[in-house]
């Protein structure tokens, strides 16, 4: 049975845009019903990341209204099976992103919704529920940034520069040192102007609306990273793993204001920047 696409979205890069903003909203509820309860469970992953009813039922919603409405896309969350789509679309999920935040009850988790066509990135939402915080981003498009019920407003990273008037943000100090590179997170806590770990998807959206200068993570899932290189992009910064490549896969991720990018990059790498040509010589 070929089942329709649902007509009140059309099956376009802005119906799906659509959809995700409403549905995110409603998984973003369905985490506050749970968020701050001192009785909430929590479970250990095979990698000893903490899940709870709270994640599972966020998901579980998100992927109810992607397959009422988008039948033949395909579905990647953190918390349930691999879905296969015939679109080439494909939505990447993860329902609490900082779900150690969520069970201490800290209000900077959000739920994060990428969608990829033919493998590109084309839209990205992060929406941090505590907070009544949105920002999203279509490609071509814009980035755009939404609190509570005001009128979304353009999304722009800052034009701060060099990295010591700048504002370094990380989702946990630990990360750098057990993945051997705790170097690189002393380089650039040093190089910069003031360093805190206002992480996970939040620390993103900081850098997105201009209230950041990087962020910078060690290890990162693809939902983790998939609707960031839309928001990032859009928002007129950069996003990129340690080696500088535009991509989700490779496990680490860095997005930061155009402006202080390379020095990030050079930083995280242990590299002299590279000397500017001098326009005096002819």
């Amino acid at each position: 049975m070929n089942t329709p696409v649902d007509a009140r979205f059309g099956d376009s890069l802005e119906g799906r845009l659509t959809l995700a903003l409403e549905a995110i909203q409603q998984a973003g509820l369905i985490t506050l019903q749970y968020f701050g309860r001192e009785t909430l469970a929590v479970e250990r992953k095979a990698d000893d990341s903490p899940v709870t009813v709270a994640d599972r039922q966020a998901e579980q919603h998100l992927r109810q209204c992607i397959c009422g409405a988008y039948p033949h896309d395909a579905i990647i969350g953190e918390e349930f099976p691999q879905q296969p789509g015939t679109s080439g679309y494909t939505w990447i999920l993860d329902p609490i992103d900082g779900t150690k935040s969520f069970i201490h009850g800290v209000p900077l988790y959000g739920t994060m919704i990428g969608v990829e066509y033919q493998g590109q990135s084309v839209i990205g939402v992060i929406h941090v529920p505590a907070l009544r915080e949105t920002v999203y981003a279509a490609k071509g498009n814009g980035a755009w940034y939404q609190q509570g019920d005001a009128p979304p407003r353009p999304a722009r990273v800052s034009q701060t520069h060099p990295l010591s008037n700048g504002l370094f943000l990380t989702s946990e100090v630990a990360n750098f040192y057990r993945t051997g590179r705790g170097d690189a997170y002393e380089r650039l806590q040093a190089a910069s102007r003031l360093s805190r770990s206002w992480g996970d998807c939040y620390g993103y959206m900081l850098v997105a609306t201009g209230r950041a200068e990087v962020m910078v993570d060690p290890i990162a899932a693809v939902w983790d990273l998939a609707a960031l290189v839309p928001i990032i992009e859009e928002a007129g910064g950069r996003f990129a793993d340690w080696q500088g490549r535009p991509t989700i896969y490779s496990g680490e991720a860095v997005a930061a204001n155009p402006l202080v990018f390379d020095e990030v990059l050079d930083l995280l790498n242990n590299r002299q920047p590279a000397k500017k040509a001098d326009s005096s010589e002819n």
